[in-house]
């Protein structure tokens, strides 16, 4: 396994700050000028990368009346999966400003294809990454039709067994994919925290021998945080301006604000993992005076059996350290002591 991979010359691994994915999903709500504000946005709170959705309702699915096309319960009930998508959709045209816009604010964008022709799209428009959604984990040639443009993968495992997952990455690996990060993720919109299981991060990365990160569908950032403790160096959360905008995914999106504090705290928990060190740090060393360390707490005469009343253990820490207490009590003083002097072994008998 490669230690990083790279996408538009960032470097995406353990040793580096965690890699920031604004979703763009649907939340543009059929107006390009808000998924251009979405953009600006995701810019100005510090995500790395701003990712679209390449589908048509035509491409996704079929106008079909069966049961099977219809939707009951959860955040979508009563549509069909055509109308649904009929209106998430981001419009084929929309992609080369989206693009044009991110190369003006300097920021990554790339995007999720759902079939061969996105692809296409997207390598006319020459995307720097390529990421496979949870649903399409399943879809072999369409991640084979990936891998195959030599660019940095990231796959989504939403509802996936480990067989499924082994089957994509040999897939990917298979077709020339050489850059690759697994998303732990939980395909529930939103996702309860408590149902995310983020152990599963560092076995992921050991058992399928990949980089591992997270798709987070909770509505707030305490799973992704913790996340980047056990090892994810991807994050990617939807992104809105206004989560009660009515749009088919903000209720479970970010807001700007949020997306500033996510930015923030995963690259502080990722500060905080450092190294294993069991060294004095920068900020501990100008505190060592405040140990703990034997002092004489009574003036003490030349000649005189020191005892546990002469000594004790206190703050600071300039006397010797407080597990020397047994070899001085019971010996002489070699000189007169006064209250409050450190203790040193040169003061007594050996």
């Amino acid at each position: 396994m490669n230690p990083f991979i790279t996408i538009d010359n960032r470097k995406i691994g353990a040793d580096f700050p965690p890699y920031i994915i604004a979703e763009l999903s649907a939340n543009h709500n059929g107006d390009i000028e808000r998924a251009f504000a979405i953009m600006e946005e995701a810019k100005k709170a510090g995500a790395d990368a701003i990712k679209l959705q390449s589908y048509t309702h035509e491409t996704i699915t079929i106008d079909g009346e069966g049961e099977e096309f219809q939707i009951h319960g959860g955040l979508w009930d009563g549509q069909s999966l055509y109308d649904l998508y009929k209106g998430a959709h981001m419009p084929w045209d929309w992609h080369q400003p989206l693009f044009e816009k991110a190369k003006e604010l300097e920021i990554t964008i790339f995007s999720s294809p759902f079939d061969f022709s996105a692809v296409d799209l997207l390598e006319e428009l020459n995307a720097p990454a390529y990421k496979i959604a949870s649903f399409e984990l399943v879809d072999l040639p369409l991640i084979a039709r990936v891998a195959k443009t030599g660019k940095p993968m990231i796959m989504s495992t939403g509802m996936a067994n480990q067989i499924e997952i082994q089957e994509a990455i040999n897939t990917a690996r298979d077709n020339g994919c050489s850059e690759l990060v697994v998303l732990h993720c939980v395909s529930g919109y939103p996702a309860p925290a408590d149902q995310y299981n983020l152990r599963t991060i560092p076995d992921m990365a050991s058992r399928f021998n990949v980089l591992a990160g997270l798709s987070d569908h909770t509505i707030d950032n305490a799973t992704a945080v913790a996340s980047v403790a056990l090892g994810a160096c991807l994050i990617e959360k939807h992104v809105t301006l206004d989560r009660t905008g009515g749009g088919s995914d903000d209720s479970f999106s970010l807001e700007p604000k949020e997306l500033t504090q996510l930015c923030q705290d995963t690259k502080t928990a990722w500060q905080s993992l450092g190294q294993v060190n069991y060294e004095k740090t920068e900020a501990e060393k100008g505190n060592i005076k405040f140990r703990r360390s034997l002092y004489f707490v009574q003036d003490i005469k030349a000649g005189e059996v020191i005892t546990d009343k002469h000594v004790r253990s206190i703050r600071p820490g300039y006397g010797l350290a407080p597990k020397h207490l047994d070899d001085i009590l019971g010996k002489t003083a070699l000189q007169d002591v006064s209250f409050g002097t450190p203790v040193s072994f040169d003061m007594v008998r050996k």
